[in-house]
This record gives C-alpha cells, structure tokens and sequence, in this order.
C-alpha cells in the first residue's frame, strides 16, 4: 500500500492561484493561570503516569490548549492530562483536532481550589460534548470520600455522566482502571490499577522498585 505524504499545513504552494490572500487565525500556546503546588503536584504525576505507561505509541499531552474549530481560536479546552490512541507521541505546543486526527480519546480535569468550581464546570462540560471527547473524568481531591471521582462516557452522540459510587471505577479507554490514592506527597490523588489492583507506576517508582528489589536480592545473597 503506497502512503500519501503528509501536507504541511497553513502553507500555500507557489504554483498555484487563489481568489483572495489569507486571513490569518491565532491560535495561542500558552495562557496565564496560576497553578497551587498540589493541583500541580496530582497534574504532572498523572501526566508522567500516562506517558510511560503508554509508550511512544499514543498522543499524551497535559495543559495543551485542544482546538476544536479551526474558525475559532475561542472553542478551545486546556485538560490537565489527555490521550489520543493510535497517534505518536510528538513534541506539539497545541492540539488542533483537524490536524491530529481528531479529538482525544480520554480528557482528565483536575479540579482547582481557585476556580468556581460549578459555573466553570458547566462551560467545559459542555466544549468537551461539543470537541468529541469520548470519556472525561473529573477529580477533586477535596470532595468528600466516594464522591472525589466523576467519569462521563460518549454514548449514542451524548456525553453522559456514569454512576460512581466509590473512589474507583473503570477507565474504558485504557481498559485500566481509575483509583483514589496517595499520589508523591499527597494523601489524595488520582492513579490508574490493573485488574488484580496493582498500581500502574510511572517511570521513576518503576526505578524505585527495581532498586528496592536488587537491594533485596543483595542482601538475599549474602544471607541477610
């Protein structure tokens, strides 16, 4: 099969002739929102979590601004940790879903301490049914136990909120599972486990347990 090669996009070729020059549209890569240190602490552990226990295989981004209108810089989200399957991991400052393959699979939210929690929410409830995000889930480590997680699923063209009775539940996109536990030095934070309950590790605790097993081995050894 051949394959077609890719399209620099935004870039007009010299031998051809349009009707009008164009109109250039902004897409900015950064905004200026002040972050605590354990809203910070919970977003880059699960971005971490995500990216060695993906691989180079998927698309894992967090805080990038996904761009669902390529006529609107304004419709736009900014996740704290998401996933687009089947699309290599790149260096990429936004996600434009008209240029990657479409929306993310998985978009996570972590809920901040300095936001109007259910006004905000409301608005990105509703870009994220309107970008195609497939599952969303929320977190807020400050809610009471059983009521920290939020998870909805695209079903039938609606995003509808899954019923969650405790601090787990089922990531039907990884095919993992979401759990509340201590996160670094954070008493509650969100993790994913298999389905024997073991936790999935990121890169550094995988380290970790490595180093803790061949000092095991050592002193097995030596007959401590």
């Amino acid at each position: 099969m051949s394959h077609l090669p890719q399209r620099p996009h935004s870039t007009a070729r010299p031998d051809l002739r349009y009707t009008r020059a164009p109109v250039p549209l902004h897409f900015p890569e950064e905004a200026e929102i002040p972050e605590g240190k354990t809203h910070l602490t919970l977003r880059t552990f699960l971005y971490q979590l995500l990216k060695f226990a993906l691989g180079p295989a998927h698309s894992v981004g967090s805080e990038q601004f996904v761009y669902f209108n390529a006529a609107d810089p304004k419709k736009c989200l900014a996740p704290d940790a998401f996933v687009k399957l089947n699309v290599p991991d790149t260096q990429f400052g936004t996600w434009k879903t008209w240029e990657r393959g479409g929306p993310p699979d998985l978009a996570v939210e972590i809920v901040s301490p300095n936001e109007d929690a259910e006004k905000d929410w409301s608005d990105k409830l509703a870009r994220y049914f309107e970008c195609g995000v497939v599952e969303l889930v929320r977190f807020d480590s400050a809610a009471p136990e059983g009521e920290r997680l939020r998870v909805w699923d695209r079903i039938d063209d609606d995003l509808v909120e899954r019923v969650v009775t405790s601090d787990r539940t089922t990531c039907l996109t990884l095919n993992l599972g979401w759990v509340v536990a201590p996160v670094a030095e954070e008493p509650v934070g969100l993790r994913l486990e298999r389905a024997n309950g073991e936790l999935v590790k990121t890169a550094g605790e995988a380290a970790e347990a490595r180093v803790r097993e061949l000092e095991e081995e050592v002193r097995r050894l030596r007959g401590g």
